[in-house]
C-alpha cells in the first residue's frame, strides 16, 4: 500500500492533524508557531520557507531555500562547506595546510555560487544543529523523497544529521535510490546506556568533573527552577560560547524561541546557579533514546579554572546516564569528548540530485569525492 504524504504551508496550518501520541505532541508545539510566524522569529540567521510534510500522518518540518548564502549552516549548504568550513581550518595547527585549504574553499565557493548550491529543500529541518529522524520505514521514506523530487523539480533534496550508528537502514536506503552521501562533520556518541561505558580513566574523569558544582559553590538548576527572568541570561551564555567563541555561523537563538523552549518544553533545561546568577545552562531534547544538546554555554568571562564547562558536561552526561540514553554530542572538543568515553563517528548528508541538470549535480559529486577523500581523512587523523 502506497504512503500517503501531504504538504502544509502556514496558510493550511489549521488543517493539521497532529498525531496524539509523544512525538505529535512535540511537533505540534514546535512545529505550530514556526510556520506560523517564521523562521527569522525562533532562529536570527535562518531565512527559509518552512513546511510541514505528513508521512502517513507523521510531520516532518521541511525548509526550502533558493540562495540566502550568509544563513546558518542549518539551512545553507554553502555556509556549513565553505565559509564555516574556512573558519574551522584553525584547527589544523599547520600554516601551509590552511593557506592551500583555504585557497581550495575560495575557489569551490565561487563555483558553488555559480551552480545555485544552496538552491535545496531540506527534509526533518528543526533548524537545529543535530536532526534526530522519527521512525518512519523504508516505504514511507521513498515515498518522502519521490513527493519533494515531484513538488520541487529544481531543488537538491537533501536529509541532514545522519550516521551510519543510529541511522544505518535510512543510509542504505537513500543510497539505493541514488543519493550521494556527503560527509558534513565528525560527531561523538557517549553510549550511557551501556553497562560500564568507557573506562577507568573517562570514569574518574567523569566523577571529578561532577564534584567541581559543590566544590565551586553552585547550584544545580532544573526544568522546575528556570523562569522567564532567565531567558536573556540563557541567550548570553548561549552566545558568548557558541557564537562569540566558535562561530556566528551557528543558529543564533531569539528569546522567543527560549521562550517556547521554557513554556512548551521544546527544549529540557538545566544549568548552574550561584549568588542568584546563573552562570552555565544546556537545554536538550530527545528521541527514540537518543539526546542531543542544541543549546549549550557559559559564561566565558569568569575564570577557566571554575570549571564551568565540565560542570556542564558531566551534568548532560549524568542526564543521559540516568534515563540510559545514548547521548549525541554532536561536533567540538574532540579530544576532551574521547577522554570521557565518547566514540567518534562520521556524519552525513544524504543529497537526491539526479533530477537536476548537469551543472547542478557535478558540484554536489565533486564534493562528496573531495571530502571522502581528502576532508575526511583529516577529520580522522587530527581527531577533531
Amino acid at each position: 500500500m502506497k504512503s500517503r504524504i501531504e504538504l502544509y504551508e502556514a496558510a493550511d496550518a489549521s488543517e493539521l492533524q497532529w498525531p496524539d501520541n509523544e512525538y505529535g505532541r512535540y511537533a505540534k508545539r514546535y512545529l505550530l508557531p514556526l510556520l506560523q510566524e517564521g523562521s527569522e522569529r525562533f532562529v536570527r540567521n535562518v531565512r527559509t520557507r518552512i513546511l510541514v510534510l505528513t508521512a502517513d500522518g507523521i510531520p516532518l518540518p521541511i525548509t526550502v531555500n533558493e540562495e540566502e548564502y550568509d544563513n546558518s549552516y542549518v539551512c545553507s549548504p554553502y555556509t556549513h562547506y565553505v565559509s564555516y568550513a574556512k573558519q574551522e581550518l584553525i584547527l589544523l595547527g599547520n600554516r601551509a595546510l590552511i593557506a592551500g585549504l583555504d585557497a581550495l574553499l575560495s575557489g569551490i565557493g565561487r563555483l558553488l555560487k555559480l551552480s545555485g548550491f544552496n538552491r535545496v529543500v531540506h527534509v526533518n529541518n528543526w533548524l537545529l544543529s543535530t536532526n534526530l529522524y522519527p521512525e518512519l520505514n523504508a516505504a514511507q521514506w521513498d515515498a518522502v523523497l519521490d513527493k519533494l523530487v515531484a513538488r520541487f523539480p529544481g531543488h537538491a533534496i537533501a536529509f541532514r544529521s545522519l550516521n551510519p550508528s543510529l541511522n544505518a537502514p535510512m543510509l542504505d536506503l537513500l543510497r539505493s535510490k541514488g543519493c550521494l552521501l556527503v560527509p558534513s562533520r565528525q560527531i561523538y556518541l557517549l553510549r550511557t546506556g551501556d553497562a560500564g561505558f568507557g573506562n577507568a580513566k573517562s570514569r574518574w574523569l567523569l566523577k571529578r568533573d561532577g564534584a567541581l558544582a559543590a566544590k565551586e559553590g553552585y547550584e544545580t538548576v532544573g526544568p522546575g527552577d528556570v523562569t522567564r527572568q532567565d531567558l536573556p541570561r540563557i541567550a548570553e551564555l548561549y552566545r558568548l560560547l557558541y557564537l562569540d567563541k566558535y562561530s556566528w555561523h551557528n543558529p543564533q537563538f531569539t528569546e522567543r524561541f527560549l521562550e517556547e523552549a521554557l513554556d512548551n518544553r521544546i527544549l529540557e533545561l538545566h544549568g548552574f546557579r550561584r549568588n542568584g546568577r546563573l552562570d552555565a545552562a544546556l537545554g536538550f531534547y530527545a528521541r527514540d533514546g537518543v539526546m542531543t544538546t542544541p543549546l549549550f554555554g557559559y559564561d566565558t568571562s569568569l575564570p577557566q579554572e571554575l570549571g564551568l564547562y565540565r560542570m556542564l558536561s558531566a551534568r548532560l552526561i549524568e542526564l543521559a546516564g540516568e534515563r540510559g540514553f545514548l547521548l549525541h554530542e554532536s561536533s567540538g572538543a574532540a579530544q576532551f569528548k574521547r577522554n570521557r568515553g565518547a566514540e567518534a563517528e562520521i556524519e552525513f548528508s544524504a543529497v537526491y540530485v539526479r533530477h537536476l541538470p548537469l551543472k547542478r549535480r557535478m558540484p554536489w559529486a565533486t564534493l562528496g569525492k573531495l571530502l571522502n577523500r581528502i576532508g575526511v581523512p583529516l577529520l580522522r587523523k587530527h581527531k577533531l
